[in-house]
């Protein structure tokens, strides 16, 4: 047996010391105590048809989940018009991100993002020693021709968030097709459609029929946002079988647990619950927008369950600084909201359309903090 120095130590692949910690945006100390209005969670909580079905999956326990979560792919199937064996489901839409680079990208490939693309899409593809390509935006909006300006020969997939997060921007159907005419036929168009059910414009598509058109679309979803269920991490795509077929034989066959299957289910088919969540988001964005327009503070257009904030300078202060000093004073009242100077928007904070009740304690939280 080889000798080693004392000071040596495992050390991992080249790719994965170039990493930094995702932070995600938690609460300190416990979470109860907090208004969570920097995480786009569902306003009004999970169906209570989702907490029964939870509830009673956990008398089954003991047993291991149904495989592929079959239950949970034929429900979606029958929901939404869709061929379930062309459907996967994963421990959260994370886990279908870093499966869909770990299955079609190795080491020097390239991935293209968008300037404001959701962290994980990057970090996913530096994970395996792929190369990150960013394509920068146009006014918040993702600019299909500079997605197409930056394709070369060693391009493997093209992530599209649409919705956008954190910007609340969308491109119209006509744009996400001129985007996939314009790749080759070998490279994958990621659509991650976690906000779809937001998006209510004529002109918008979640991506449906884009994968039944082509081999190489592949649409993600989640139950995070507008189901609620983001404690669960549930999330399934939607792809031709060939993509389907390559992405299930790298797949653990009990990924996602039995609690986390029965509440999708049973989540599905609470209509209800569901045009009330949409209502309520309805109701409360335009008011909330309206009231700190009126205080001086710049919100931006969305099609989703969040937006984007600008502070203004004031009292001698920068933009910049006054978003800092205005972030850590809500947060003394138990009011989060979400830093962007990891965007590179240090005057930027992102707001979620959250309770009633606690978007009237962020307007008073910031009309105190200006005054």
């Amino acid at each position: 047996m080889s000798q080693k120095t004392p000071s040596a130590l495992p050390q991992p692949r080249p790719a994965i010391a170039t990493l930094s910690h995702y932070q995600a945006s938690q609460p300190p100390g416990n979470s109860a105590e907090y208004m969570r209005l920097n995480q786009n969670e569902g306003a009004l909580g999970p169906s209570p048809k989702a907490i029964e079905a939870y509830q009673r999956a956990a008398k089954e326990m003991w047993h291991y989940p149904q495989a592929r979560s079959v239950g949970l792919a034929m429900a979606l199937g029958r929901h939404y018009g869709l061929d379930w064996k062309r459907i996967l489901i994963g421990n959260g839409s994370d886990e279908l991100i870093l499966h869909t680079i770990s299955t079609f990208v190795g080491v020097g490939d390239e991935v293209i993002v968008t300037q404001y693309a959701f962290t994980m899409f990057t970090l996913s593809t530096k994970f395996v020693g792929g190369t990150v390509v960013v394509a920068p935006d146009v006014e918040f909006t993702v600019s299909v021709d500079a997605i197409l300006e930056r394709v070369t020969e060693r391009t493997k997939l093209v992530f599209l968030a649409n919705p956008n997060n954190p910007t609340g921007t969308y491109l119209s159907v006509d744009e996400v097709r001129r985007l996939h005419d314009g790749l080759p036929s070998d490279v994958v168009l990621v659509l991650d459609a976690a906000y779809a059910e937001y998006c209510r414009r004529n002109d918008y598509s979640a991506g449906i029929d884009m994968v039944e058109a082509h081999d190489n679309v592949l649409m993600l979803r989640t139950f995070s946002k507008l189901y609620a269920m983001a404690g669960l991490r549930l999330g399934w795509c939607y792809g031709s079988a060939h993509l389907i077929d390559a992405l299930g034989r790298g797949m653990g066959p009990f990924n996602v647990n039995g609690a986390a299957q029965a509440a999708g289910e049973a989540a599905l088919g609470d209509a209800d619950f569901l045009d009330r969540s949409l209502a309520h988001n309805d109701e409360w964005l335009p008011w909330i927008q309206a009231e700190l327009e009126a205080l001086g503070i710049v919100t931006f257009p969305t099609v989703a369950n969040f937006f984007l904030v600008r502070m203004p300078a004031v009292k001698g202060m920068t933009a910049a600084e006054t978003t800092t000093k205005a972030i850590d004073f809500l947060k003394e009242r138990k009011i989060l909201v979400r830093e962007m100077a990891s965007y590179k928007l240090p005057d930027h904070f992102r707001v979620s359309v959250g309770p009633g009740d606690q978007l009237k304690a962020l307007v008073q939280g910031l009309k105190d903090f200006l005054s």
